[in-house]
């Protein structure tokens, strides 16, 4: 590069794209602050796990929550931490995403005060078991797909509308590293998280132009009820998953989401793998 020449700095090395093209970077736009004041979040299974720590973040920016399950018992000690430890304002819901005359019903009836959903966190979801197809419970495949599949559909398209209608809001889907591969055993869960990822990018095409955005965020091991709940209850075979290794822990995904939802307008983060370090793919893990 030539010399400047004397009262002239010499540029920064900034890359290409702003030595050749200051002008797209003069006027930068603001950064929004990483925060969502008096904004509305709705996150479903936020019971426990992942769409507990979920509305944890989202109360420690400063969201009203709206939080939704099968068990209120559960929902009414979470709502009073947040409380206690954010002044959280919290709407509870029962609710069992499975249902779709309740999803409809529930969600159409919130009150006007809280009817103005800014976030959808779809966290509802499970895993039954890992038998082979040939071998396989079809109760426990009814159950993984009206949850996982049509569960999120219903409350997609229950909230949908009003944030087209207000021109901002954003879906974060709750996906994972079986929507990406498939392992032995798990070819219906498998199969319900490729549909929950193909829905988001389905999703994302057809708000083209709206405001609203679409993301999802697809972890790998987490330990968390998972497991025990995908193995009905033994402890001890859900221990085994995560024995050796260390798995990542519902607060790393909640983190990933709320970075999500927290990016500029303009901004929308289509997908994000999260795996642990002891995790190279589904089957693939490193044990000690």
């Amino acid at each position: 590069m030539p010399n400047p020449g004397p009262g002239r700095a010499r540029p920064r090395n900034r890359g290409p794209d702003r030595l050749f093209y200051p002008e797209r970077h003069s006027n930068p736009r603001p950064r929004t602050p990483v925060s969502i004041p008096f904004r509305t979040v709705l996150v479903t299974g936020a019971s426990a796990g992942i769409g507990a720590a979920c509305a944890r973040a989202f109360a420690g920016v400063g969201a009203r929550l709206v939080l939704a399950a099968r068990r209120t018992d559960r929902l009414e000690g979470l709502a009073s931490e947040l409380r206690d430890a954010h002044g959280t304002e919290a709407h509870l819901l029962a609710l069992d995403v499975r249902d779709a005359e309740a999803v409809a019903g529930t969600l159409a009836g919130l009150p006007p005060e809280w009817a103005e959903i800014d976030v959808l966190v779809n966290n509802a979801g499970l895993g039954r078991g890992l038998e082979k197809v040939q071998e396989g419970n079809v109760a426990d495949w009814d159950e993984m797909v009206d949850t996982n599949v049509k569960g999120l559909l219903y409350v997609t398209r229950a909230l949908v509308p009003g944030m087209v209608a207000r021109g901002r809001g954003h879906v974060i889907d709750i996906g994972s590293v079986a929507g990406h591969e498939v392992y032995p055993g798990g070819a219906v869960y498998c199969a319900t998280k490729h549909a929950v990822g193909a829905i988001t990018k389905g999703l994302r095409m057809d708000l083209l132009g709206t405001g609203v955005r679409v993301s999802t965020v697809d972890p790998g091991m987490v330990e968390t009820e998972f497991s025990v709940v995908r193995f009905r209850g033994d402890h001890a075979r859900a221990d085994r998953v995560y024995a050796g290794m260390t798995p990542l822990v519902a607060d790393d995904i909640a983190d990933a989401v709320l970075w999500c939802a927290t990016r500029p307008p303009h901004v929308n983060i289509d997908e994000i793998i999260v795996k642990p370090t002891d995790q190279a793919s589904a089957t693939l893990v490193a044990r000690r």
